[in-house]
């Protein structure tokens, strides 16, 4: 396998086709010894031999959808006849009625990803994800990777810089190892969101079907002209080839007849006024990495639109800035792998939601372990959001006041359950 080709895998499921057509249980325990569970030896027989058995989670599923009107319950019609199974299969399927197929869920192991990719299936909701983590985990380019040489120096170099910098202003407050995770989270600002990265993926059999014929629409109208439309359309080519070889696709769920898209990418967002009140709509600049960190907020909806390239802007992280030296190196380094997409640089960013949302997200990221781009930008949004309540004696203006007097720890409906003992990161003025 080529080292940056897209693969996945399924892991062990109840509707995986295996050798001799083991029961799960034996499949399983082939794989334990002495209480130890090999991993690995799962994973690799699930790539050869993980086919999906499509027509038996077919089955299940319409079996499940007689439940609405079957006195007997499901018991029943796990014991009707197939042909009475699949005549209700033939009138869901084709009919729009692809509810009963959410029944079904798949645990895919996604590698070799691009992160931009995994971006886009992120906002979709329905799903649960564990990803490698950029921000504690060393960026390598490897043979046919893509991470540029030039990428991989920038990035080596400037862990080695932030390592310096940090330690100077905070070393008396972190340990080596809190110093070398938050020099390695900055400098990843430098690398492509084409990145390669590796996740658990859980959906169901019908959202994968959706989003498979998402992938078909954007692949489809790709502005050949743009090399990110055709990078991601490329990227997009080879997870649907995956999922293909899988058999988790079934025509008949991709139909698509709502004509949907992916929801990531907006149209003209500088356009949007903001409101805050009961519901609330902003926008702002963000770079990919914050972003990406936002999309886990999935009661809250987040379109984005890029800025053109004579208008691109980067991040710059807080830590540098003002130090002529430092700061205009950094900005004449990402400006050169501006080619590349680097995750530091700026998108405009559409966020709305519901103020109990907003809340509970700002009970997430006010925090001084959260990644310092998206507290800030929390921190920003929720002042605005006060002053706008305030401004417009909404009732809510005396409940949002309560969270507007630093971190987390000092909201009074949140406890934290370790102090961090960091009087900067408590008070919002951190600068890493």
């Amino acid at each position: 396998m080529e080292d940056n080709k897209i693969s996945v895998s399924i892991l062990p499921n109840e509707y995986l086709k295996r050798d001799h057509e083991l029961p799960f249980d034996d499949f399983f325990n082939m794989y334990v010894d002495n209480g130890k569970v090999d991993i690995d030896g799962i994973l690799e027989r699930s790539r050869t031999e993980g086919i999906f058995d499509l027509d038996r989670a077919l089955d299940i599923c319409g079996k499940i959808g007689g439940v609405c009107y079957n006195k007997e319950g499901f018991d029943a019609l796990m014991n009707e006849p197939k042909e009475k199974t699949d005549k209700r299969i033939e009138m869901t399927i084709n009919h729009g009625h692809h509810s009963i197929y959410d029944h079904i869920f798949i645990n895919f192991n996604m590698r070799n990803i691009p992160k931009i990719l995994a971006m886009v299936l992120n906002n979709e909701k329905q799903y649960t994800t564990s990803e490698k983590s950029a921000r504690y985990t060393k960026v390598a380019s490897q043979s046919g990777s893509s991470i540029s040489k030039e990428e991989q120096e920038a990035y080596d170099e400037w862990v080695n810089i932030f390592k310096e910098e940090i330690t100077k202003k905070y070393g008396s407050v972190f340990p080596e190892n809190k110093i070398n995770k938050l020099a390695m989270e900055n400098a990843r600002y430098l690398v492509t969101v084409f990145m390669p990265t590796t996740f658990i993926y859980t959906t169901s059999l019908r959202q994968i079907n959706n989003l498979a014929a998402f992938m078909k629409k954007y692949i489809k109208e790709a502005d050949m002209d743009d090399p990110f439309d055709v990078k991601l359309a490329d990227s997009m080519k080879e997870l649907l080839s995956e999922l293909e070889r899988l058999n988790v696709l079934d025509p008949r769920l991709m139909t698509n007849t709502k004509n949907r898209e992916f929801s990531l990418f907006g149209k003209d967002l500088a356009m949007n006024r903001d409101y805050f009140g009961k519901v609330y709509t902003t926008k702002y600049d963000a770079s990919y990495a914050q972003l990406a960190q936002a999309q886990r907020h999935r009661t809250i909806d987040y379109q984005m639109e890029r800025y053109g390239d004579y208008d691109k802007k980067f991040f710059v992280p807080p830590i540098i800035r003002g130090t002529d030296k430092l700061e205009g190196k950094w900005r004449d380094d990402i400006a050169s792998l501006g080619d590349h997409y680097p995750q530091g640089e700026m998108v405009l960013v559409n966020e709305e939601g519901k103020y109990e949302d907003f809340i509970l997200k700002a009970k997430e990221r006010l925090c001084s372990a959260a990644q310092l781009e998206i507290c800030t930008q929390t921190r920003n949004t929720l002042e605005r959001y006060r002053m706008y309540l305030m401004a417009t004696d909404n009732p809510l203006k005396d409940d949002i006041e309560k969270y507007t007097h630093g971190a987390r720890c000092t909201f009074p409906d949140y406890k934290c359950t370790e102090d961090c003992h960091f009087n900067e990161g408590k008070r919002l003025v951190r600068k890493i």
